[in-house]
Parts: C-alpha cells; structure tokens; sequence
C-alpha cells in the first residue's frame, strides 16, 4: 500500500513542479528578476536536482541541445543570409514602399507590421518572417518613438495564424499523429483563419490608433524620406518629425507609456545608429550590379525551403557562404559582415542552446508528459462529446508550456482517443488543436521568438506581458469561427 500511493504521489509531484518551474521562469523574467538566458539554465537545473535527478542532468541537457542543434545552426546561418542581405540592400524597396504607404502614420505602421508579416510567412518559417519583418519596420518604429512591443507582439500573432498553413510544421504534425491528410485538415480551417487573420488586422488598427493618438501624426499631404549617415530623418510638410527632439512628440513626459516606447526594450544609442545605418543609400556594402542576383538568390532559398529539397539548415548554410562569397569576394571584407553581425547571432543562438535545458529537463524528469495527462484526466466526462472544443480550448495553455511535438505527438492522440469515444472525429481533434498557434509563437520554448526580440532590442518579459492577452483573445477568435462554420 506505501509503494502504490508512493507512486500516485510522484506522479503528481512532477505535475505540479512542472507547472511551478514554468511559473518561475515567468515571473522570474517578467519581473526582470533574471535575464532569459541565466532563467532557461539555472531554474530546470535547480528543479532537476529538487526532483532528485541532479545526477542526469548532463544527459537531459545533452539530449534538448542535440534536438536543438539543427534548429541553432538554422538561425545562425539565416541571421548571417538575411544580414547580408540587408547590408547589400535587398529589402531597401521594401522598406521605401512601406514607408510611402505609411506615410508616417503610426497606424498605418502597426497595420503594415502586420500585413508584411502575414505575407513573408507564406514561406513557412517563423524566423525568416520575423527577421524580415523586423528589418523593415525597425526604423519607422525608433524614429516616431513607437511602442516596439507592439510591433513584436504584431509580428508574433500575424505568423501564428500564418503558422497553421501545410508547411508551417502544426498542421503536419497534426495529420501525421492522427493519421489524416493535412489537405483535408487544413482546407476546412481556412474560413476560421481567414477570420483570425482579420482579427489580427483589426488589432493592429486599433493599437495603431492608439499610437497615433499618443504620438500624432506627419501631415498626409507630404512626406519626405531623408536618409543620412547614420540616421534616417522623417520630415514632413513644414514641420519637425514625430517623435524628434524638435517636435517634443514621445520624449518620455506627459503621456501614458511614451516612455515605454521611447526607451523599453532599445540597445544604446549606437546599437539604434547601425541599425539607420542599415538603410544608408550611400553606405559601402550596397551592390546595386547584385540585386537581381540577390533576389533571385534569396527566391531559389524560400522555395527550396517550401519543396524541402535539402533541410532548412543546410540550405542557409549554403546560402549564406554564397551570398557572402559573390557580395563581398574580399576575404577581409566577408569578416567585417560576419563581425557585424556576430552579436545577433551570439544572442539567438545562445538562447536557443540555453533553453535546450529547459526543454531537456522538462522532458526528461518526465515533468511534460505527467502535466499533459492530468489536465487530460481532469477533462470532466460530461465534455466527451465537445472533445473538439475542448481541444480547441486546451491547445492555448498546451502549445504554450510544451513544444509543438510534444502536443501534437503526446497530448493529441490521447485527446483524440478520448473524443473518438463520443463519436468526435479526427479531423475535426486535428482541426481544433491548431487554435492555439497566435499564442504558441510566443512560447518561450519556440526559437524564433528570440530571433523576433533580439533584432527588435525587445526585452522578453515585455513582450510576453503585451502579447499573450492579445494572442490569446486572438485564439478565442479563430475557435469561435470554426464553431460558427461547424467546423471543429
């Protein structure tokens, strides 16, 4: 009898420290108690050894950096591709037709965050949309005094929609464990991700507004794009730009959060100078003779990536040493780009390894497997026949705590088995369980929301304190349409 109840109690003990070692790491990192890194390292390796597993840590971590790995070389030679790519100018028509869209309107800012990052991630890859979206808006962002969380918290919840698409990773993994074709999970979903979609466009209009309110606007009928040295000058008819020193606009005095978006989450001032450097016309490592080259390069690379003809990290590492190799054919001049942008690619990467101890320690204690299994076990009986719904429910929470193989391959098929016993079928289980992506694309275990942070000198806990209301309502949205269309 002491044995049994011996191992009820272990059991539940893991489910609870799970859930209390996530807590911590939270709190932890919004109270900017701890940095990311130093919490994804030292709080699984405390609660590893409270557990009374100190002595395998080493092979808990050792088994999530090399599960990790691909994932780190991936954003280190893309961070290297797309650095390059913006030093040579490929996106400098990008940004310039943004900004005339814009016209130095913060709403129409917020609303081309959005629309940009919706497009870019039809290639698939969170990480290339939040690099690209990132380097577009950054500098209309840091000129106007804008609120740079709402520009992340933008990116993260356009690409979580964006992110169920058949080669996004979700919807396979949804298929694949419940042994259905992703065309005929995803083909319905589309009504409700049309609509998530356009509840992330709406957002974007009213916190668009809400800055514009904030911070004004140029005037409409004139804007002038000045860009010199290492600043970019918004001026606009016969006044100062939003936001500069001249016009007072979001000097941090006398309006709700402007200091927050003058100041939160931005490196020093010479990290901001580099980045208005970036979009220098007359900066030296432009190749105008290239750009046909480069965009073609970098079309080759996304579709390559879309028709998975070699794996994604292999295919940046072969980009980056070629775009570095016909770009800047000078040995010396192809270390100055990988110096530039070496800090970028130290802090990505860095996070990536360090929150490996995270996952490796929430995986191997067993802590995830035993949280999944009791907030199944707590599912009341009377629910079996809305399993969908609940699923569609519980992908918010699930998504977020644990890795997306982890709920699709371990917290999915026990949900399905559960539903399939009230007559709820796998398409429709498959079809709820990509709700909760808008909000997964936050999670402190998905890569590329480093990547989003790091580029956008965004602190984490910032960012998780602006997004998750809003992603999460951003859910709700998308579970409430496919219950009006039936289909989930």
């Amino acid at each position: 009898m002491g044995r049994s109840r011996a191992n009820v109690r272990y059991p539940l003990m893991l489910t609870i420290l799970g859930f209390a070692m996530i807590a911590t790491f939270l709190v932890l990192i919004m109270m900017k108690k701890m940095s990311p890194i130093a919490a994804l390292v030292l709080i699984p390796a405390a609660f590893c050894v409270f557990v009374g597993k100190g002595a395998k840590l080493g092979d808990y971590v050792i088994d999530g950096v090399t599960g990790l790995a691909p994932t780190a070389a991936m954003l280190m030679f893309a961070i290297v591709y797309f650095g390059v790519m913006i030093d040579v100018g490929l996106f400098d028509p990008i940004v310039r037709g943004i900004l005339r869209f814009c016209k130095a309107d913060p709403m129409r800012i917020v609303v081309g965050t959005a629309v940009l990052a919706a497009v870019v991630s039809l290639d698939g890859d969170g990480s290339t949309t939040f690099m690209i979206t990132v380097s577009a808006m950054y500098p209309l962002y840091k000129r106007l005094k804008m609120s740079l969380v709402v520009m992340t918290g933008v990116a993260a919840m356009a690409n979580g929609v964006m992110n169920t698409l058949p080669w996004g990773g979700p919807t396979a993994r949804a298929a694949t464990a419940l042994k259905v074709d992703a065309g005929d999970v995803f083909v319905p979903m589309i009504p409700a991700l049309a609509v998530g979609l356009l509840a992330v466009l709406v957002l974007s209009y009213v916190l668009g507004v809400r800055e514009r309110r904030r911070l004004g606007v140029l005037a409409p009928d004139e804007v002038l794009v000045t860009e010199k040295e290492t600043e970019t000058v918004l001026v606009g008819a016969g006044g100062a730009a939003a936001g500069s020193p001249a016009s007072g606009e979001g000097s941090g005095t006398g309006t709700e959060g402007t200091a927050t978006a003058g100041t939160e989450g931005t490196g020093p001032d010479g990290a901001d100078d580099e980045r208005f450097a970036a979009l220098d016309p007359d900066r030296p490592t432009l190749r105008p003779r290239l750009y046909w080259f480069n965009a073609l390069l970098t079309v080759a690379l996304l579709t390559a990536m879309i028709m998975e003809l070699l794996p994604i990290p292999v295919l940046f590492l072969l980009g980056a040493a070629l775009a570095l190799s016909v770009n800047f054919p000078h040995i010396p001049d192809q270390k100055a780009r990988l110096a530039a942008h070496a800090d970028n690619v130290l802090n990505v990467s860095g996070m990536v390894f360090a929150a490996a101890v995270f996952t490796g320690v929430l995986q191997g204690t067993g802590m995830v497997d035993h949280m999944a299994t009791w907030m199944v076990d707590v599912i009341p009986e009377g629910m079996g026949p809305h399993m969908a719904l609940v699923t569609g429910v519980l992908s918010l929470p699930l998504t977020y705590f644990m890795s997306n193989d982890g709920f699709y391959f371990g917290v999915l098929p026990v949900l399905a088995e559960a539903g399939a016993a009230h007559g709820v079928t796998p398409l429709e289980m498959a079809r709820a369980s990509l709700v909760g992506q808008p909000l997964h694309m936050s999670s402190p275990l998905v890569p590329a929301v480093y990547v989003l942070v790091g580029m956008a000198k965004v602190e984490f806990g910032d960012h998780t304190r602006f997004v998750v209301k809003w992603a999460a309502l951003t859910c709700l949205v998308v579970l409430a349409a496919g219950v009006l269309f039936g289909i989930v």
